[in-house]
């Protein structure tokens, strides 16, 4: 064989960080010997996978092409190293997880993973849809847990469960005590909402098309508990989905508005790259993922 694991853990990590010294950083190498390890598989080839802009290194169209079939090679040469040394087919994960998801549905799954594999490791990357999307295609993580709609030729985006936004005020708010909510309602109301480019906002912006410029949206936040505190305090009302607030309208903390005229029904998605190698581990918890839609 004419190219080295240690070659292409080091062609990935620059590639990663487009930046020779912190892949070197990253592999606990010197940056001459990195440096050297990439020159000596291009070498070794005839071929050149960056482009150099300044001190950083631009994968070309040949390094892009190249790098989702390094990427699979790692993680099956990972796969094979986590079963020589814990003698069991499950391993390490990293997940990606939007913020419902990874803070009310992602543990019990984890419980369910680690259950038949204790000696694993499990990192989960809480944020936007947005940033899931980018550590994806860049291969930081395994698979992503969205709810914003994607769409990339790269990803392979499944629907996973249904769920839907409710708006919602404090007890003390003036709405509170409407049993049907309309429109004009909305129109008139403080909003506190998610960021742009979160799922939640972008549930919410479909259902509100062509009155969105008419919205007062007066606070953005990037955490559902800060916006629900904020809608505690009668700083507005916000739309958030059913899972982050069922305990909260079970005691009554927050109270439910009823908007009969507004779709804010969505689906929850899990995506995988396509050119991702699934091991043993993303199987175990994709079949998970599959069992909890029908618990």
């Amino acid at each position: 064989m004419r190219y080295s694991l240690r070659q292409i853990q080091v062609f990935l990590a620059i590639a990663h960080h487009e930046n020779v010294s912190r892949a070197a950083e990253q592999l606990s190498l010197s940056q001459s010997a990195a440096s050297g390890a990439l020159k000596e598989l291009e070498n070794q080839f005839d071929l050149q996978l960056f482009d150099r802009i300044g001190k950083r290194l631009k994968l070309n169209e040949q390094g892009r092409m190249l790098r989702v079939k390094a990427e699979s090679l790692m993680a099956m040469a990972q796969e094979l190293q986590e079963d020589f040394s814990r003698h069991n087919a499950l391993g390490n994960l990293k997940i990606g997880a939007t913020l419902t998801i990874g803070n009310y549905l992602c543990v019990d799954l984890i419980e369910q993973y680690l259950s038949h594999a204790p000696g694993a490791h499990i990192n989960l990357d809480i944020a936007n849809t947005e940033k899931i999307t980018r550590e994806l295609l860049n291969f930081d993580i395994d698979v992503g847990m969205l709810e914003g709609e994607i769409q990339h030729p790269d990803l392979n985006i499944q629907p996973w469960r249904e769920d839907r936004l409710i708006c919602f005020c404090s007890p003390e708010h003036p709405l509170a005590a409407k049993s049907h909510i309309t429109v004009d309602d909305l129109r008139t109301a403080t909003w506190v909402l998610r960021e742009m480019g979160s799922g939640t906002r972008q549930t919410f912006d479909r259902a509100l098309y062509g009155h969105l410029p008419e919205l007062n949206i007066a606070i953005e936040l990037e955490q559902t508990e800060a916006i629900k505190r904020a809608v505690s305090k009668r700083l507005g009302i916000s739309a958030l989905s059913e899972i982050a607030l069922a305990e909260d309208f079970e005691h009554g903390a927050l109270v439910p508005l009823p908007c009969p005229e507004l779709d804010f029904s969505r689906s929850l998605y899990i995506a995988v790259h396509r050119q991702k190698y699934r091991n043993a581990s993303l199987e175990r918890w994709l079949d998970l993922c599959a069992g909890a839609v029908h618990q």
